[in-house]
């Protein structure tokens, strides 16, 4: 009689496969690569990502009713406020469909980063972007250098140090 494995091993396996994936220790496709450029306009703003070239870019892909995305929130904004007069700038996307929810979230927690809705996720599907929150560091020539997948403690000193250098 042949014995099957059992259906925990089984999704043990496939969950270890698709982690080693994404975690292998290979570059993402884009690193080392120019981000791809965009505009995205909401109810407040217009943002075009070339209007930033010549600083460090942190562009964050978020929402709201993510719990990891509200977890790293403060850190990134505190990141920004120590590190803005060195030429680096947070620009938070966020996937919100909800105006209201987004606009009271930002308000009510003080993300006073540049901030925009992107409801339709046009700008995170261009990056390849399915999980939040995802964090790309482009440097002052549009060139990308790393991405974050989860929340990051942003005024961690290796992530400052790292972010500095660029």
């Amino acid at each position: 009689m042949r014995r099957f494995p059992s259906l925990t091993r089984v999704l043990a396996l496939v969950l270890l496969i698709a982690l080693s994936a994404c975690y292998s220790g290979t570059r993402p496709p884009r690193i080392g690569s120019t981000a791809p450029d965009f505009t995205v306009q909401d109810a407040q703003s217009t943002i075009t990502l070339s209007q930033y070239r010549g600083q460090v870019v942190v562009l964050n892909f978020w929402a709201t009713w993510c719990p990891p995305c509200v977890e790293e929130m403060p850190s990134l904004v505190e990141m920004q406020r120590r590190m803005k007069d060195k030429g680096i700038t947070v620009l938070a996307v966020s996937i919100d469909v909800d105006e209201s929810a987004y606009n009271k979230f930002v308000k009510e927690h003080g993300v006073n980063l540049l901030t925009v809705r992107d409801p339709e996720q046009k700008t995170p599907i261009l990056y390849g972007t399915h999980g939040w929150p995802e964090t790309y560091i482009i440097d002052r020539g549009g060139v990308m250098r790393r991405k974050f997948i989860g929340p990051v403690d942003w005024t961690a000193p290796d992530v400052t140090e790292f972010l500095g250098k660029l």
